[in-house]
């Protein structure tokens, strides 16, 4: 009896044991860099027997310590580090210049500052693996792909792989607040411990700097774009100088919002007009301190004259007024602005969709070459679907980058499975047809205005304090799709989701097909079940969260809901076409003449451009509101099916994170019947048509759902 009670106990400490090693929390991200299976150990081991890193400057002993870890953690033990080829098996980290690759014909010209080559070589007779670029950076991000390789099981015994960034500037804008609140934000508190800093660096500090190294990522905005002028005081860039620290050997600059009454708030001055020599001299003076403490600092991100932020507009100056006098302060320091493109005003009647393209366009070729204008993917506010933004291509002498929000203010927050890339991809492959067909956002965003110019793209970070860094498993998929589009932005979502899925959830093809499955469809039920056919902004007051498709009473009016859905009784949709507020005529002829008209407008995009009849019909033979309808159930049914899936996956992947995406996606799903329920009751309350045959009507009255409050969601702006 002792014997079969000890046999149950060890079979119980043993399966106990066994499952503590493969519990997971997220923390990992895409750099799990979990054990390999015996045949790949077999595979790989006789190509990869040491490591030779003939230097230890700071960002190759970053590269050198990471091939350490991600071989420690898939083969079970540490390299030996050599500082010269000794033999067969060396992995040679080290730069173009080093006297171990003279007489290769390497490929280092077409590399850029940053870009890497992998090859496979003999050196002195030796078969080696060559990680190389024209920098300390480049080879890092070298290491991170061959890492990835070993990662997905990809041979590494003849490798001739180069890459190189087509966007100079990639870069995280965290919208994080002083007192540690992040705006916006789905996953805790803000990363940067003010109070602590700078004696105290924490050690996640350096992992979030890995994983945005590992991605290609090379800038933070640490700071709210809604700025407090403090962070511009000597006690906080000493904080800022210790973050800088920690992320230079990274090749991660830092950068920090200007709140534009800076010499107003904290300088002591009467104005702060761009044009006043005082002024210029106080921002001169500011920014010479900054570069005093960091050298390599990276500049200022701006919003001004937006949403009641302080700007040149004050002083009847212009946004390139505004902005090159923060130019000039940061030019001799090679620093840049990136100037936000995101404004609209109450006292201004105009359609929101045309306020950006009014201010900005005209402007063009009057900004410095070193300040980059920060234009959203779309011209209202990060919705579920928007029409590419119409500056895209329209302002050629200027550099235009792209702005992405990475956390999902509108798409769910945390709790909600909404895979962004399929977005990106979507307005990056848009064509612009400025100057021609084939100029699509993306080939205009890679393209210097002129031989050496700034590009770039900026995403609105989801990272906060959680132990999964984003508030939920699926949510560092957006994080690293942000990254990947950054590098390349003609990569393609597909593409992107399966690495992704892979290095996160192991490399069992079922479990990879599953996961990219659910996550290719995913944005697309969002924009279903809240927003379709073009609708857009249809949510609840000042968090966001949830429906209200019926708010009309709010003091501005592009904050109501109705002012973009426009419904009534003679139909649904926002006229933009000449008839309407012409917003159409901002983007280029071919563009306008496709959307303006209802034989070739694409369905997702209908009530973007148009006011329609309910009874129009549709282009599937159905009446407008029946497709409606239709759309709300299949974005509903579209989560039933990624709950399906999931439960498929129990067993497969790791049971901590399989529970929490259990249930994060019923949340989904019970939300996602609220959006369709409370949108279906009002819509129908002004439409009076009956429900398509099949389709059940909402579980209450409009009354129900307009009574539903939600004043402390996630979200709220303090």
């Amino acid at each position: 009896m002792l014997r079969k009670l000890l046999a149950i106990l060890s079979a119980f400490l043993c399966f106990g044991l066994a499952n503590q090693g493969h519990a997971e929390d997220g923390y990992d991200l895409w750099l799990r860099y979990q054990p390999l299976e015996s045949g790949a150990k077999a595979r790989y081991q006789p190509l990869i027997t040491h490591l030779v890193a003939p230097n230890s400057r700071p960002t190759i002993r970053a590269a050198t310590d990471e091939l350490q870890r991600g071989f420690k953690g898939m083969f079970g033990h540490a390299l030996v580090q050599r500082e010269t080829v000794m033999g067969n098996g060396s992995v040679l980290v080290t730069r173009a210049d080093s006297p171990n690759l003279k007489g290769l014909d390497l490929p280092f010209a077409k590399l850029g500052e940053e870009g890497y080559l992998i090859r496979s070589a003999t050196i002195a007779g030796h078969r080696v693996t060559i990680i190389a670029g024209n920098s300390d950076v480049g080879a890092l991000y070298g290491v991170f792909r061959f890492l990835k390789l070993l990662q997905t099981g990809q041979p590494i015994d003849n490798l001739d792989i180069t890459d190189a960034p087509k966007l100079k500037i990639r870069v995280l804008n965290h919208w994080d607040n002083l007192d540690r609140y992040v705006e916006r934000g789905y996953a805790g508190q803000s990363l940067w411990d003010w109070q602590k800093l700078p004696l105290y660096k924490d050690p996640r500090y350096i992992d979030y700097a890995r994983a945005n190294a590992s991605l290609g990522i090379n800038g933070t905005v640490l700071t709210n774009v809604n700025a407090k002028a403090d962070v511009l005081q000597p006690e906080y860039i000493a904080k800022v100088k210790a973050l800088a620290e920690v992320f230079r050997p990274y090749g991660i600059k830092v950068y920090l919002t200007a709140r534009f009454s800076a010499p107003l708030d904290i300088g002591g001055l009467k104005t702060a007009d761009p044009l006043d020599p005082a002024v210029r001299a106080w921002w001169k003076a500011r920014v010479d301190a900054i570069y005093a403490e960091i050298p390599d600092f990276g500049g200022f991100l701006v919003k001004a004259n937006s949403e009641g932020q302080p700007g040149p507009a004050d002083y009847h100056r212009t946004h390139a007024e505004g902005a090159n006098m923060l130019a000039d302060a940061l030019a001799p320091h090679h620093g840049v602005v990136m100037w936000r493109a995101f404004v609209y005003a109450a006292e201004n009647a105009e359609d929101r969709h045309k306020q950006a393209y009014s201010e900005f366009q005209p402007l063009d070729g009057k900004f410095r070459d070193n300040v980059l204008v920060q234009v959203k993917n779309g011209a209202i506010d990060f919705q579920p679907r928007e029409p590419f933004h119409p500056l895209f291509g329209a302002m050629p002498k200027t550099p235009l980058m792209m702005e992405f929000q990475i956390t999902k203010e509108y798409l769910g927050f945390a709790t909600h499975l909404a895979y962004l890339g399929t977005m990106w991809e979507e307005a990056l492959q848009s064509d612009t047809f400025r100057p021609a067909r084939g100029s699509t956002v993306a080939k205009g965003i890679e393209t210097p205005v002129e031989p050496g110019a700034a590009t770039g793209m900026a995403g609105v970070a989801n990272i906060g304090s959680d132990r999964n860094w984003s508030g939920s498993q699926f949510d560092q998929a957006n994080w690293y799709a942000f990254g990947r589009f950054a590098w390349d932005p003609d990569a393609r979502a597909a593409d992107i989701a399966r690495d992704w899925a892979r290095l996160t959830w192991g490399n069992d093809p079922a479990t990879v097909d599953t996961v990219v499955r659910m996550m290719m469809g995913s944005r697309e039920a969002v924009v279903d079940y809240m927003t379709p056919l073009g609708l857009t902004h249809q949510m609840a007051t000042g968090h966001h969260y949830g429906p209200g498709p019926w708010i009309a009473d709010l003091q501005r009016p592009e904050w109501n809901p109705v002012y973009y859905n426009k419904a009534a009784p003679d139909g649904i949709g926002f006229d933009r076409t000449a008839k309407g507020s012409d917003a159409l005529s901002q983007y280029a002829p071919q563009v306008a003449e496709n959307w303006g008209s209802l034989a070739t407008v694409p369905d997702a995009l209908l009530l973007w451009f148009h006011h329609v009849p309910w009874d129009y019909r549709m282009k599937s033979g159905r009446t407008l509101w029946d497709e409606l309808v239709i759309h709300y159930d299949a974005g509903v049914d579209h989560v039933r099916t990624m709950q399906a899936d999931w439960a498929g996956l129990r067993g497969k992947v790791d049971a901590e994170r399989w529970a929490q995406v259990r249930d994060f996606l019923s949340i989904q799903l019970e939300e996602a019947i609220w959006w369709r329920d409370a949108s279906i009751a009002y819509f129908q309350s002004i439409s009076k048509r009956p429900l398509p045959e099949g389709h059940k009507p909402p579980a209450h009255d409009l009354e129900y759902y307009k009574a539903i409050t939600t004043p402390y969601a996630p979200g709220q702006v303090h």
